[in-house]
């Protein structure tokens, strides 16, 4: 883990975004097409921990970004390339456009001032997406990546994030995946070599600090 310091300058809320993966109904929620997965996200209290961060970013300045996978219900657009993509396509919930599936789940909040990404295809948040491009309109260096599943779109993110020059910040009780012995093994095995890892109070302590000191400095309105 890193030190309280290290992680204090990696977290300056000027320079830091925090990132959602697929916390949504229809991947986590009560009714969700995978509920293996929805399960150990509740549980576990990763969604838990998901809303506190989230809410605890707002307070401090950082920028949230919560980002969707779903798909047009014609299919269009969507990937086939593999194994992942074609049972989804079988699954007796699905992340159509619109509908309840596609929205982000309780207990976390989606504020005015969020960000949400929708996708139509591939596995990661962050490449073929308007992700990027946000964050770095935003001035973000240090993204903090949480959500599902550290099976597959966690790891992607992660090292999406680390191929374009971000830092990435894991917190480690709040990603979750399927068996639950799992996503320890991804983190120690994988996530901590790329990823600068901490507990979720670890990074609500660093973004506990007095808000005048760590807020997002809003540049003033200019009359045209």
């Amino acid at each position: 883990m890193p030190s309280n310091d290290r992680l204090s300058a990696l977290l300056d809320p000027a320079t830091t975004v925090l990132l959602t993966v697929e916390c949504q109904q229809g991947v986590v929620g009560p009714d969700s097409a995978l509920p293996e997965l929805a399960k150990e996200a509740r549980d576990s209290g990763v969604l838990a921990n998901v809303a506190r961060l989230a809410a605890a970013a707002r307070a401090s300045g950082v920028q949230v970004i919560h980002a969707i996978a779903e798909r047009r219900p014609d299919g269009r657009g969507a990937n086939r390339n593999a194994r992942l993509f074609r049972a989804a396509e079988r699954l007796p919930v699905q992340q159509l456009t619109g509908t309840d599936a596609v929205r982000v789940a309780e207990p976390i909040e989606v504020a005015e001032e969020d960000l949400v990404v929708r996708r139509l295809h591939g596995l990661s948040p962050i490449q073929g997406t308007d992700v990027d491009a946000l964050l770095r309109n935003l001035g973000c260096r240090t993204l903090v990546i949480t959500g599902v599943s550290a099976n597959v779109a966690i790891p992607n993110a992660v090292f999406d994030a680390v191929n374009r020059g971000y830092t990435a910040v894991v917190p480690t009780d709040a990603i979750a995946g399927v068996p639950s012995d799992y996503t320890p093994a991804m983190i120690s095995h994988t996530l901590a070599l790329v990823a600068t890892v901490a507990t979720t109070d670890e990074v609500l302590g660093c973004l506990a600090r007095p808000s005048g000191a760590r807020a997002r400095p809003v540049p003033p309105v200019r009359p045209a």
